[in-house]
C-alpha cells in the first residue's frame, strides 16, 4: 500500500509533467522517452504488487500466477497510459479545464471511499487523509481498497474515463486546430485510443478468466464465515493485507 502511495504521489505527477513539457516545447530526445516509458512501467508494476498483496490477504483466494499477472500488468499499463496522455492533452489546451476535470473526478473518488467505510487508519483524522490520497490514486486507475466485489464500480469507472477521454480528443480536434501541428495530435490521439481499447480488452480478459471469482477455487468455509461475520471479517482481511 505504501508503495502505491509513493508511486501516485511522486512518480505519477513527475510523469505527467514530463509528458506535458515534451508536448509543450516539442523538445524530443531518447532519454526523455526512456524516462517516460520507465515511469509508466513502474506505476503499472506497483499496481500489480498491490493486487498480489491484496490476493494474499484474502484467505479464500489463491495467489496470482504468471499469466494472470501479465494480463493484469498490461491492463494497468495501457489504461493508465491512455488516461495520462488524455489529461496531458487537455492541460496543453487549457490548464483551468484540466484542473476542473481532475477536481471533479477526485471528488467522485473521494465520495466512493467514504461509501466504502475504509478502516486503514486508527484515528478518524488520518482515515480522512488516507481517503483523500485514495481519491488521488483513483484519478489515474481503479483499485480495490477492501477486497469486495467491484464489477459495477469498475464498469462505471472505466465507462466514465472512456467518455472523458473521447470528449478530450474531440475538443482537441475542434477547439484549437493549431495544437495538431504542435504536438502531432494525430499520433498522440492514436496512441490514446489504441492504449484505451487494448487496456479494456486486457481488463475484460482478466475479469473473465483470471479474477478470483472464476479463476480460483472458492472455499465454502470462508463463504459461510463471511455471511455470518459480515464487516468484522472484512476488517480482519484488510488488516492482514496491511501487514503484507
Amino acid at each position: 500500500m505504501l508503495r502505491v502511495f509513493k508511486t501516485f504521489l511522486e512518480t505519477t505527477p513527475q510523469l505527467f509533467v514530463q509528458i506535458y513539457v515534451l508536448m509543450e516545447y516539442n523538445n524530443h530526445n531518447f532519454y526523455q522517452y526512456a524516462a517516460i516509458i520507465i515511469s509508466f512501467c513502474g506505476i503499472s508494476f506497483s499496481m500489480v504488487d498491490y493486487q498480489i498483496s491484496l490476493r494474499k490477504s484474502l484467505p479464500d483466494k489463491e495467489e496470482l500466477e504468471a499469466l494472470p499477472k501479465l494480463v493484469y500488468l498490461f491492463y494497468k499499463l495501457l489504461t493508465i497510459t491512455s488516461w495520462i496522455l488524455s489529461i496531458s492533452l487537455i492541460t496543453l489546451l487549457s490548464v483551468r479545464s484540466s484542473v476542473i476535470v481532475l477536481i471533479l473526478l477526485w471528488s467522485c473518488g473521494f465520495a466512493w471511499t467514504l461509501k466504502q467505510h475504509t478502516t486503514f487508519c486508527k484515528s478518524k483524522e488520518m482515515e480522512y487523509l488516507y481517503r483523500t490520497v485514495v481519491g488521488i490514486i483513483l484519478l489515474f486507475t481503479f483499485f480495490n481498497i477492501k477486497g469486495r466485489k467491484t464489477k459495477a464500480y469498475i464498469s462505471i469507472y472505466y465507462a466514465t474515463h472512456t467518455l472523458v477521454t473521447v470528449g478530450i480528443l474531440l475538443v482537441c480536434l475542434f477547439w484549437k486546430p493549431a495544437v495538431i501541428e504542435k504536438v502531432h495530435l494525430t499520433i498522440v490521439s492514436g496512441l490514446t485510443v489504441i492504449s484505451l481499447v487494448l487496456g479494456l480488452i486486457f481488463l475484460a480478459v482478466y475479469y473473465k478468466y483470471f479474477h478470483p471469482t472464476t479463476y480460483c477455487k472458492q472455499r465454502t468455509f470462508f463463504d459461510e464465515v463471511d455471511r455470518r461475520g459480515g464487516d468484522n471479517m472484512e476488517v480482519g482481511r484488510f488488516q492482514n493485507f496491511i501487514m503484507q
